[in-house]
């Protein structure tokens, strides 16, 4: 029987078990939603800017570790949502964008909106797939799926012309592919094992495919535990990716993130393995390709992600596996631990020293605002122990790497890359995906007035995080590139933010907020917001600019104003 395109490709993303799509409502793809909504039978998250869109569908997507779904309309809705494309291709992301695009008939001719596409997103997307024949729709869906979450995932584009969606066809509708599972060679896990046993002083780095097997079985947490704690190795969660291990196990090496502290990567240096299970291996972990150095590294390394196009394309490893991580770890469990693994554990003791060191909770007090450290160590009072925590970009979300300890039972979400205006946009998905559960997200004032406004869109769905506003007047991690490079050179006026009364801004919404001027009205400011548990709460800090980040801050002598 013949059916619309929008009626199949309803079906479509019912079959892909879609039950959630993140949009801005456009008109060229009216005929799809109109279906959609007449189909009741997944939650259409209406937005305010097609980047929150994207970036809520990423953090669905990297909590379901399957692809997370947007829609947004031709040209401008598409440049808004691109920031999202950028961030899941770099963050190894699956999602899938669905983009709305003018008539068949006028491809080509400029129209209103028009952009040629595979153009525009070939190097951010990992395939762009055009629709024109409508007996296709539901394959190009199927293979859309498939792209966004195999090998290393990412985002796919999907464009649809605004007249196939009352196209009529006797097509079936595709089912999905199942999913490509990759398997370690027993040769490699037998020279894995031989390379561990050898070593005195490896290092054990963990990344996002491994999140990725752990969103699927939970048991994969329990057997990296078990990999640890057997084979005496220190586990490195890398950047972003910090509830991969518990911070408070005595295995937890250290946290290899933008800019370890040197004392801890002096330590680390002088390791003689380096094994990267599930971490891709990019110039934040890799601490600008020098470690390990690209493309010689300095040291054996092992490098397992489940994409062997990935494996080898920057480093040249001693062993390269392209396998599921939580595979390689379950081989070497089989294979049980080496006689004598017991010689590593003063240099697993040691790491782990310096890492409860650095987590410590001290700093020092800032007479130009609140040192932010003061704000995130007593946010961690009241964490709870599944809680999700959001960050924006910028120099304060290194107060939360340095301050919180994490945990296994937690979910961490941000854009890797480093794009701003993820903080806000994640907290809704994580709201809408976790409900019940504790959601807190950290702003700075540069991120917070770039998506900030999806506030409202939490308020509409009944999400209720809390939002922690850093402002300190200024692009703060600019500011610091600006001063490390160029210390005799004015910066200010090229950083310089103003901003509006952040808690004045909130209840404009219909949220509740908090101003923290100083330390002193810290603990009390954050137990209320914590208490709040009907509406979203803002928490406006004023903080300092002269503490530029968790470990570095400017003199008094440099007049910042």
């Amino acid at each position: 029987m013949s059916k619309t395109v929008a009626r199949q490709m309803a079906e479509s993303l019912e079959a892909h078990d879609v039950d959630r799509i993140f949009c801005v409502p456009g008109e060229s793809y009216v005929g799809l939603t109109s279906a959609l909504i007449e189909r009741n039978s997944m939650q259409l998250i209406v937005c305010r800017h097609e980047a929150g869109a994207g970036f809520m569908a990423a953090a669905d997507g990297r909590l379901r570790s399957r692809a997370g779904v947007a829609m947004v309309s031709r040209g401008p809705g598409l440049a808004n949502g691109m920031v999202a494309l950028h961030s899941a291709f770099h963050d190894a992301t699956p999602m899938v964008m669905l983009i709305g695009h003018v008539e068949r008939r006028d491809y080509g001719r400029q129209a209103l909106q028009d952009q040629n596409y595979s153009v525009l997103l070939s190097d951010i997307t990992k395939q762009v797939i055009e629709v024109i024949d409508p007996d296709q729709a539901t394959e190009a869906l199927a293979r859309a799926f498939h792209a966004a979450e195999s090998g290393t995932p990412g985002p796919v584009a999907v464009i649809l012309p605004e007249d196939i969606f009352d196209q009529e066809t006797d097509a079936a509708v595709d089912q999905p592919r199942a999913r490509v599972a990759s398997a370690p060679r027993d040769e490699d896990l037998d020279q894995l094992a031989h390379m561990l046993a050898s070593s005195e002083r490896p290092l054990i780095l963990v990344g996002g495919a491994l999140l990725a097997d752990a969103v699927h079985d939970e048991s994969v947490f329990a057997d990296l535990v078990r990999l640890a704690e057997e084979w005496v190795l220190p586990i490195i969660p890398t950047h972003r990716r910090p509830q991969l291990f518990d911070a408070t196990h005595p295995n937890y090496g250290g946290y290899m993130g933008i800019r370890v502290p040197p004392a801890h990567l002096a330590e680390m240096k002088r390791a003689d393995l380096m094994a990267a299970l599930g971490e891709r291996l990019t110039d934040p972990v890799s601490q600008s390709y020098s470690f390990p150095e690209a493309p010689q590294p300095q040291l054996p390394l092992v490098h397992v992600w489940p994409d062997a196009g990935e494996v080898g394309r920057v480093w040249r490893p001693d062993l390269g596996i392209p396998a599921s991580p939580a595979e390689v770890i379950r081989g070497l469990l089989r294979r049980g631990a080496p006689v004598g693994a017991d010689k590593r554990r003063g240099w697993v003791d040691g790491l782990h020293e310096i890492h409860r060191s650095l987590l410590a909770k001290e700093w020092e007090p800032t007479t130009d605002g609140i040192n932010f450290a003061a704000v995130v160590c007593e946010i961690d009072k009241h964490l709870a122990p599944d809680a999700t925590v959001t960050t924006d970009a910028g120099n304060f979300a290194s107060y939360i790497h340095r301050y919180l300890g994490f945990g296994q039972k937690q979910v961490f979400l941000s854009s890797v890359v480093g794009a701003m205006g993820s903080g806000m946009p994640m907290a809704v998905a994580a709201g809408l995906r976790r409900p019940g559960t504790q959601v807190v997200a950290f702003l700075g004032d540069g991120g917070a007035l770039m998506t900030g406004n999806e506030i409202a869109t939490a308020i509409q769905y009944g999400v209720n995080p809390i939002v922690i506003i850093a402002d300190n007047g200024m692009y703060g991690t600019i500011g610091m590139h600006s001063y490390m490079r160029y210390p005799d050179r004015p910066f200010m006026d090229g950083t310089r933010l103003t901003n509006p009364d952040f808690a004045a801004w909130a209840r404009s919404f219909g949220a509740e907020a908090i101003t923290i001027r100083q330390e002193s009205e810290i603990a009390n400011g954050i137990a209320e917001a914590f208490a709040v548990k009907t509406r979203p709460v803002v928490v406006h800090c004023l903080t300092s600019a002269l503490q530029m980040s968790a470990w570095r801050r400017y003199t008094e002598a440099d007049n910042l104003p």
